[in-house]
């Protein structure tokens, strides 16, 4: 049995512990080191998982009695998005960011620990427990720096993800009395033998899980809170934020989409409560990109806009819908995080101004950050020759034969053309139509074209490969939409 499946819960776990006791400039060295070593276990657990699925049993205990790690090709695909994210993220804090409140490293890994145990578990109940490890390190990030903008939005963020645990821990105990396990692939075994009396739970989880999952990736009209508490983070936390929203999409993929998705009728159910919601969240996502104020609030509106796009692929189903989520998705993640990490470095140049969709004066190091912008625009809106735009094409190659295709198509492409309207409104605003007053001084440390940088030529990397990348995700996407990957946990 291999050990790689656990070591992106164990990298930033024992990171942040050694962390913890030490002065910032040694949590930088430490966080650093090990979100680089993080990217390279996950670069090696993206290969052998295109191989196949590796199982991982802690203790040796066996499945369904045993806690379960499972390094599918899904799985595999998150960590990697969610490492490279986080890179980035920890290069942006680490030029001052982290300086504003303490142990800022300790709970960036501890963050990571639980996303990736999140990705990465085979148990509904071990997907609780990460979701609130990385849930409560989220708390603490959310509010370092300090400021009542950051507290307001803190309350809220809190008191929505303490009632979705609560509806999360109802849901797993009516699963458990209905089916008598929580290992996912051995809900899905027991569902196709489940009787008509225990059909009724399985039901009401089904849905409550539905709302939990649905909460955490800001879907339509749940989706209130993630402007406000994406705008009012710091930006590294704020781009990490772009990785965690996905959590919730891929637990609606993995529990919905594959253990639970095994039941017709339950499927049938869940599409249509899914499908209406996330068309919703698309329309309401460009809607509010097109009226935000500032970049990071049009960053925090396109994050809603993405993730409707990938449910309405989940809600699609089949090999079809889900290659279209696969594929669209790490190229969702990463020019999103790229938007909040330049968002910073354009408000470090614009004095007052900071990153206010507006005229102002000039940014610094212009034709640089217009040409990083142009790139981190073309990837959000999914325009050519970048991935975004084969993901939506495939999305709607799958919708072609679906009773709702009117609806996806005119919505998709509706959304597409508002996204790019208003990303065209705040590249004008910010990096045409400039005022006359000289160009601020900005503070070194925030200005954060490196990392944003990385992200955009990760983009064109993905773009370059898009083939190998399609292949990947294809593979992935027959798997999960046969069951292989499910039965084999």
């Amino acid at each position: 049995m291999s050990h790689w499946p656990i070591a992106p819960i164990l990298v930033p776990f024992f990171a942040a512990l050694l962390a913890l006791p030490l002065n910032l400039r040694g949590q930088r060295i430490v966080s650093l080191a090990a979100t680089v070593l993080l990217a390279l276990v996950a670069a090696l657990l993206l290969a052998r998982a295109h191989g196949g699925a590796e199982v991982y049993e802690l203790g040796n205990w066996p499945a369904p009695f045993g806690i379960v790690l499972v390094a599918d090709r899904l799985a595999a695909l998150m960590v990697a998005v969610g490492a490279l994210v986080a890179l980035a993220c920890v290069w942006h804090a680490a030029r001052g960011w982290d300086e504003r409140g303490r142990d800022f490293h300790a709970l960036f890994q501890f963050q990571l620990a639980g996303i990736n145990g999140a990705f990465l578990t085979g148990d509904l109940f071990n997907l609780f427990v990460f979701f609130e490890l990385l849930l409560i390190a989220s708390y603490c990030l959310l509010q370092h720096g300090g400021g009542g903008t950051r507290r307001i939005a803190g309350v809220h963020y809190v008191v929505l993800n303490l009632v979705g645990s609560v509806l999360f821990l109802v849901a797993v105990a009516l699963i458990y009395g209905a089916l008598g396990t929580l290992n996912l692939a051995d809900i899905a075994q027991r569902l196709a033998h489940a009787g008509e009396a225990q059909m009724p739970a399985v039901h009401a989880a089904a849905l409550l899980l539905l709302v939990v999952f649905a909460l955490k990736a800001a879907v339509l009209p749940l989706f209130f809170w993630l402007p406000a508490t994406y705008g009012a983070a710091a930006p590294p936390v704020a781009a990490l934020f772009v990785a965690l929203s996905k959590v919730g999409v891929y637990a609606i993929l993995r529990v919905h989409g594959s253990a639970l998705g095994t039941d017709v009728a339950l499927a049938a159910t869940l599409t249509a409560w899914l499908m209406p919601a996330a068309l919703a969240t698309v329309l309401a996502g460009a809607l509010g990109a097109l009226v935000a104020a500032t970049l990071r609030e049009l960053a925090g509106y396109l994050a809603i806009g993405s993730s409707g796009l990938l449910l309405t692929a989940v809600a699609l189903g089949g090999a079809e819908g889900y290659l279209a989520a696969q594929f669209y998705l790490p190229g969702s993640v990463i020019a999103l995080a790229a938007l909040f990490l330049l968002a910073d470095g354009v408000a470090a140049c614009r004095g007052e101004a900071g990153d206010s969709i507006a005229r102002a004066s000039p940014v610094r190091a212009h034709v640089f950050v217009a040409w990083l912008f142009f790139v981190l625009a073309i990837a959000a809106a999914g325009l050519p020759p970048l991935t975004g735009f084969m993901g939506k094409a495939l999305l709607l190659k799958a919708a072609a034969v679906a009773p709702s295709a009117a609806w996806v198509f005119a919505i998709v492409l509706v959304g597409s053309l508002l996204t790019l309207i208003a990303l065209a409104r705040a590249g004008i605003a910010v990096f045409w139509h400039v005022s006359d007053a000289p160009a601020a001084a900005p503070q070194p440390w925030r200005l954060a074209h490196p990392p944003a940088a990385l992200l955009a030529g990760a983009l064109l990397v993905l773009a370059l490969f898009a083939g190998p990348v399609a292949d990947y995700a294809a593979r992935s996407a027959a798997a999960l939409a046969g069951g292989a990957e499910v039965a084999s946990r």
